[in-house]
Formats: C-alpha cells, structure tokens, sequence
C-alpha cells in the first residue's frame, strides 16, 4: 500500500480534523492533503519525478511531513537527514544520496553553503521560515502551485524512503524502505481513522529517526492531531500535553527521566495521557516503575526495532506493566519490564547462533527477523547488504535470549558483547546491577583489551546528585549480585554518559575515552 494512500483515507473520513499543530499553525486533514498536492506540483515543476531523491534538513516541524507525502505523490524517494550531523557528514549523506532537491531550515544554511560547491545532485535549495537569494522559498512553492490532485504510481515494494543510520563506525550507512516497510506494520498494527476516535499525539523523537517517522505516516493512518515539538525539553513537552491534553505519546528513556526529574513535574496535568510508548533505549527498570507510579493513567508500551526493520518488531504490551497480583505475578512482572516483549504479529523473530541455527529456550544469541517490511538494503552497499541480509533474515546485531514464555531479553550488541577468559559478558546484564545500586543513576559497562584475558570489565559510573561511591564499593556491590567473572575490575566515575540524540549511550566514544589497561587482575 502506498504511503500516500494512508493521508486520503483520513482526507476523506475527518476532513476538518486538525492533522498537525505546530506553533502557532493548525492544519486539517484536508488542508494536508491540499498542501501536500500543492508543494509535489511544485516541485514536479522544479524537474522531480519518479525515483527522484528528496532530502530534507531541519528541526521537527509541520513542513516535515507535507514534503514526505508530497515526494510520495510524485513517486520520488523522501531522504531525512540528522540535523545534529556535521558538515562532513552531511556533505557524505548528501552526495551518497544525491538528491536532486534539498529543503532546509534557516539555521543550516551557512553550514550547507560550506560545501554546497561539492553536492552536484542538488538542483534547488528550498528553504523554510524565511527567504534566501538564490534559494527556493518554500512558501512560495507551494503558494504559487495548483492543488490538483496527483496519483502516485509506485507499488507496495518500491523505495520510499532512505534513512541513514547514526553509524557509530565507519560512514553512516542508508537504509532502503519501500512503501510495505511502512504498511505492513501500520495495517497489522494501527486502526484507520474514525470520526468517534480523536485522538492527540505529541512529537517530539527527531523525525530523521525511524520512530518519529512511523509514528508520523502511523498517526496520519490513524487520523491523530500530531503536536509537533520542535526539539525536545521537559518544561514545554509539559505544557503542550497540559495544553492540548495530550492522549499519547513515544519517549525514549532519557527524556522520561528528564521530566520526572524536572522541577515543575507535579505542577503539570499531565493526566490526559493515555498511552507511552518507549524505546530506542534500554529503559533502567528504576526508571519505568517510577513512570508507572508518577502517571497512573497511562499505559505503558515497550516498543523495540531499529531502522532496518521500519520499527517495531517486538512489542511489551500494556498489561505487562500493571504491577498488581500475587507476590509470585508480581515479581513475573518485574522480571518482564526488563525484556522487550514478544515478536508483533507481522514479523518473525528468532534466535539464532553464529552459524544461523535457532537455539534453544534460555541460549544467548543474535537477534534475526523475517517479514514483508524489512529494508530492502543498505543503499549502494551491496557488500553490507549480504551481511546483514542471510537466506531472508535480517541479522539485526542485537544479542539476546527468550524465556519459556515467548519474553525476549537483550543481552547487549554483539559488537559490544565482552569475552573474558573464554566467559560472555552481557553488559545490559552488568549495567543492570549497577543501577539498582541506591547511589547510582546510571551506568554503562564496556569491555578493555586484555594481553592476559581478552578483555576486561570497566563500568563508567554516574552518581545520583549529592551522592558519593567509592569504586571498591561498587565492585563489592556487584560480586554481591552477579558471578565473579563478570563483575567490573575497573570503575570511572564521571558527571553524565555520551548519548546519541535518542539516549543511546555511545559506548565508541566510552572506549576511546576510557581505554587505558585495566591493572593486575585479582
């Protein structure tokens, strides 16, 4: 099913429906479809057809999604880029993409401009919120066009989309998704629009991610008002669910750290919300359970996927989070708030060795999947491809195992994985223990090339505000609760970990800060 069909079901059902609200501008369902037609006879004007790549760079904003729909119409390939990237790697994801338009935000204009002289493939610079010489204005473009409608013709297994992953090696790579990476999620998994459902969905995940961008097409699916953020701080994701009461909402575990921790939190109503979805991260099971005491009236969601595989592939359901029953279902719970779930309808997720066999209840492996809306590659990198791609399964570089209930558990990224003396350590498993500790707010493990032992264990500590550890006492700590092996035998403490946008602690950046040898072993 073609993107585009997904705005003309709620075009047609809540035509007069609020479809976004950004800032101080509110638009309908058919207004988007009127705008949405408007800037893709605009840019079809500018020379932009089938197969054509249409990149855009900028903050969170309505614009965002009217140019996304607006390449679908016209069969072109929609390219969202990271607006936090460097100039070199910009110019990179730009020249590898070539797209023949480029829409972008005022503030990066200088920063294109820099290497705008090496970035053949662009034709048109179309810049929004204000106007540039030389450059397109996007207000313009879409003013001076018709609305007529366009029909796309594209088919499920056509590319839509080229999202480029963050890479923590090596040049960031672009995963290729057709129009099924979207649908067959959404049609498996979101409900169509209905005119006795209204329902409001705050944004603010960047949308050059893959879960703000399946939550974008699943919201306009599902006929959602989306209330666009356009970069996300706790005190105005507060006011704007207290304002618009807000029904539902994705998070990923720093940013739900962020607002409870926030000073202004209970000053909030926040009781709208009905619906959190979380991910992206490892969420400290501290953390969740506090978010299920601190707001009783939503129901939690885990939701586990990466770009490769459009989003979810597996899914922790609401009624795993109710902390209630008997002591022995209660402590079920607790265990299960710690796994990502089980497998959605739509996909199947298994868990195999290293030589792709499927391994039993309990056995540590990686993570592989198989189902319509896996990508389709990584863009001009075949070689990559065949790696990640094996006999129809998506080897998706994440370790873990399933419990006898069907519960996935992470154990960690196989890159990432630590192999002491011939043992396995699961860092998830160690940094785990280390945020239970009651003077620790978060912890990451990371392995240290070892002569003797291969490698060795170093946990980079931070320590809750106005609170003091020692490095013997979280060690001790550790022996306490795990098998000696995989206790730290190093421990750094430092005022906050390097996060990726989305909260993903960037553990290349931890090895090359932290990578002096571990002394003497015990």
């Amino acid at each position: 099913m073609n993107i585009t069909e997904f705005l003309a079901i709620s075009a047609a059902i809540v035509p007069d429906r609020p479809a976004m609200v950004f800032e101080d501008r509110t638009t309908t369902f058919e207004q988007l479809q009127s705008r949405v037609n408007k800037l893709a006879n605009g840019m079809a004007e500018l020379g932009v057809g089938a197969g054509d790549r249409v990149a855009f760079l900028h903050v969170n904003t309505d614009h965002y999604v009217e140019a996304c729909f607006a390449a679908a119409k016209l069969d072109a390939v929609f390219v969202p880029l990271n607006f936090r990237a460097r100039g070199e790697e910009l110019s990179y994801m730009i020249n590898d993409s070539t797209p023949k338009v480029l829409f972008l935000g005022p503030r990066y204009a200088d920063l294109v401009k820099s290497f705008a002289d090496e970035t053949e493939s662009v034709e048109h610079y179309i810049c929004m919120e204000t106007e540039l010489e030389g450059w397109t204005s996007y207000d313009a473009l879409l003013n001076e066009s018709s609305d007529e409608e366009r029909y796309p013709e594209a088919g499920d297994d056509d590319l839509a989309v080229i999202m480029f992953t963050a890479g923590t090696t090596g040049s960031p790579k672009g995963v290729m998704l057709s129009h099924e990476s979207f649908s067959s999620y959404i049609l498996s998994n979101v409900s169509p629009a209905d005119p006795d459902v209204d329902e409001r969905n705050i944004l603010t995940v960047p949308l050059y991610h893959i879960a703000g961008m399946q939550a974008v097409v699943s919201a306009v699916y599902a006929g959602r008002t989306l209330i666009i953020q356009r970069q996300f701080d706790a005190l105005g994701w507060m006011q704007l669910v207290e304002e618009h009461k807000v029904d539902r909402a994705m998070m990923v575990p720093t940013m739900l750290k962020l607002l409870m921790d926030h000073e202004e939190f209970h000053s909030h109503d926040l009781n709208s919300l009905k619906v959190i979805t979380y991910g992206a991260a490892p969420m400290p099971i501290q953390v969740i359970k506090r978010a299920i005491e601190e707001l009783p009236n939503a129901h939690f969601i885990n939701a586990f996927g990466q770009t490769e595989t459009a989003a979810t592939i597996t899914m922790l359901p609401p009624e795993d989070h109710i902390l209630t029953g008997t002591p022995e279902e209660i402590d079920r719970k607790l265990k299960r708030l710690s796994s990502i779930g089980k497998p959605l309808v739509d996909v199947e997720v298994r868990i195999v060795d290293e030589d792709g066999e499927q391994l039993d209840v309990g056995e540590t492996g990686e993570i592989v999947a198989s189902g319509a809306r896996l990508m389709k590659g990584y863009w001009h990198m075949e070689a990559a491809t065949k790696e990640a791609i094996r006999g129809g399964w998506l080897y998706t570089g994440d370790l873990g195992y399933m419990d006898p209930d069907g519960y996935i558990f992470l154990s960690g990224r196989a890159k990432d994985f630590i192999k002491r003396g011939g043992e396995m350590i699961s860092p998830e498993e160690v940094e785990q223990v280390l945020q239970s500790h009651p003077a620790i707010d978060e912890a990451a493990i990371i392995g240290i090339p070892d002569l003797d032992w291969g490698e060795r264990v170093r946990a980079i500590v931070v320590a809750k505000r106005g609170q003091t550890v020692e490095e013997a006492e979280i060690i001790e700590y550790c022996r306490q609760h795990l098998a000696s092996y995989k206790k730290p035998e190093s421990v750094v403490l430092t005022d906050e970990l390097p996060r990726n946008p989305l909260g993903k602690v960037l553990k290349r950046v931890l090895r090359e800060q932290y990578a002096e040898p571990i002394g003497a072993a015990d």
